[in-house]
């Protein structure tokens, strides 16, 4: 990785990286890829960080003390999702039975998106992993992280919001649709986690400032309007794990480029609005 990494230096790139273990070998891999972009000289942003699996429940504060220590020696940076479930293809070698999983597609048998694997298996008279092997290719949402973990995480300095949503499953993690109303409403208001310009500048301007995207997430005279109109007393998120495509409360309007992107009540509009963005170090 430090060989393909290389040729970041000269571009001056940034290393963003789905770290190699999330769960058991969390640390070890956060000081890999601390190493991968010291190597090159790239700031590093960890893709959402998250402890899984029962046995690593707690170790948020082992892992972000990490991620401190070396923020002391290179650039370093992390994004997080408000939920403590994930979302990925269907695995049947780590299926297990105390993290439930829901399936959110499959190829053989679409009839099951939706539905908890346990009670598929126990319908099929199968164990879980056969039922898995029945089900692939499928994705599933793995219920494998701890809340107060999720909320160190989300709660620090360093972390960015990113919903890491999957927009073409048949059965998807409500995070496609909740996760910044979900932060906003949720942990800012009613938890009191941090405040609520702390909630926007974590999905803003922070991201702005690590991905060096000029005049984005700021609002002044003279940078892009892309701009969100919210009650800060009603947004949230509605979509959950039972109904997971429905729109947030409290977003009126949002604005891209200056254009009406979303209007309550309508939806989309039909601007076309967006731009691709090229990511530097700012």
């Amino acid at each position: 990785m430090i060989a393909v990494a290389e040729a970041l230096r000269q571009a001056g790139g940034l290393y963003v990286t789905h770290m190699r273990d999330e769960s058991n070998g969390v640390v070890q891999s956060i000081e890999e890829s601390l190493d991968i972009g010291r190597a090159v000289g790239a700031p590093v942003v960890i893709s959402h960080h998250k402890c899984t699996m029962p046995e690593n429940f707690g170790r948020s504060g082992e892992t972000l003390a990490r991620i401190e220590a070396g923020a002391r020696r290179q650039r370093v940076a992390f994004d997080v999702y408000p939920y403590s479930a994930s979302s990925t293809v269907l695995l049947p070698e780590k299926v297990r039975p105390d993290v439930p999983v829901k399936v959110t597609w499959s190829v053989p048998h679409p009839e099951c998106a939706g539905r908890f694997l346990a009670e598929i298996a126990a319908e099929w008279r199968a164990d879980l992993r056969e039922a898995a092997r029945r089900l692939v290719p499928a994705g599933g949402i793995y219920f494998q992280m701890d809340e107060p973990d999720v909320q160190r995480i989300l709660a620090h300095p360093f972390a960015m919001i990113g919903s890491d949503g999957l927009p073409h499953d048949a059965f998807p993690h409500p995070r496609l649709w909740g996760t910044f109303p979900r932060v906003l409403g949720h942990y800012a208001r009613d938890l009191g986690l941090f405040s609520l310009e702390a909630a926007v500048h974590k999905m803003t301007g922070r991201p702005a400032l690590v991905f060096g995207l000029a005049d984005r997430g700021v609002i002044r005279e003279g940078a892009f309007a892309d701009l969100v109109l919210f009650d800060p007393a009603t947004v949230r998120d509605v979509a959950d794990f039972d109904a997971p495509a429905r729109s947030a409360d409290g977003i009126l309007e949002t604005w891209v480029n200056g254009q009406s992107a979303y209007r309550h009540g309508a939806g989309a509009t039909a601007a076309w609005a967006g731009r691709l963005l090229s990511a530097g170090r700012a």
